[in-house]
């Protein structure tokens, strides 16, 4: 059964503005919004956070601090080893992301590099040596186009009638 929407459309727009930026001001997005106070910008905002819908924080950029090479990493590991395999594999400084999964491999993760050379030597003689670890597929992202930093609550998660 489908859990029906806490939150109207303010709360999505107020969400999505703070997807644009974290460091708006609830003056600042009770302007743009121009419907509603400060107040109730941050009422809804604490409300947003306390329910969990959304969450804020900092967010680094490998990019910018040299990590220029980033790859999705598929893996295969024994069987009864893939908690144990992504929870070890979730320790390491460059693994970005960490997912178990269900198909033809069981845990997928994301890795930044400062080179391609510093990502070989990193998928063969660390992930490659964990303890569990079958096989390992390696993806190069080039490009990513949208990033799940940039992604915003869908409109059919939105009640129809406003909160109060």
């Amino acid at each position: 059964m489908q859990r029906s929407p806490q939150i109207d459309e303010i709360d999505k727009r107020i969400a999505d503005l703070l997807v644009e930026n974290g460091e708006l001001s609830c003056a600042e997005i009770a302007a743009r919004l121009g419907t509603l106070t400060e107040r109730a910008v941050r009422y809804r905002k604490e409300r947003l956070v306390r329910q969990g819908f959304i969450r804020i924080s900092a967010i680094s950029s490998p990019r910018a601090l040299g990590y220029t090479v980033t790859a999705d990493v598929f893996i295969v590991v024994e069987p009864g080893q893939v908690l144990t395999v992504a929870r070890h594999l979730s320790t390491y400084e460059q693994v970005t992301y960490v997912a178990c999964s269900m198909g033809e491999t069981d845990v997928s993760i994301q890795v930044v590099a400062r080179s391609n050379e510093e990502l070989h030597f990193f998928v063969t003689e660390t992930i490659g040596k964990v303890t569990g670890v079958l096989r390992t597929t390696t993806m190069i992202v080039p490009l990513v186009i949208k990033n799940v930093y940039d992604w915003q609550i869908p409109q059919s998660n939105c009640r129809s009638e406003p909160i109060s």
